[in-house]
């Protein structure tokens, strides 16, 4: 596996590697750099973080490999809330910022 220093670094052949994928065809290739796709949409949406700053988070680079696995595992393209990771559950929760008060006052 790369040296992995920040989410933008991932590729299809790191998720391949990380599931133990040893021959990667065309269709996986696609497949995996998609559910990296998913995987960065659902922590973007989970913590209100700016895909700006995604970037900066480097305890989110395993929550994506996680993600990824169990969507490849489970052969869905979506994160299923119900059984979320408790790592990835506790990582995503750290970071979490659409849930705090902004400080504006609605009438």
């Amino acid at each position: 596996m790369n040296n992995i220093n920040k989410i933008s670094d991932i590729t299809y052949s790191d998720i391949a590697d990380y599931i133990r994928l040893s021959e990667v065809s065309e269709d996986e290739q696609n497949y995996l750099t998609t559910l990296i796709n998913i995987s960065k949409d659902y922590i973007l949406n989970y913590t209100g973080i700016d895909n700006a700053d995604l970037d900066n988070y480097k305890d989110l680079i395993i929550v994506v490999f996680v993600l990824c696995q169990d969507m490849y595992d489970n052969r869905s393209m979506y994160v299923d809330n119900s059984n979320l990771n408790k790592v990835v559950e506790t990582i995503l929760g750290m970071h979490q910022l659409n849930l705090l008060p902004n400080g504006e006052i609605n009438d």
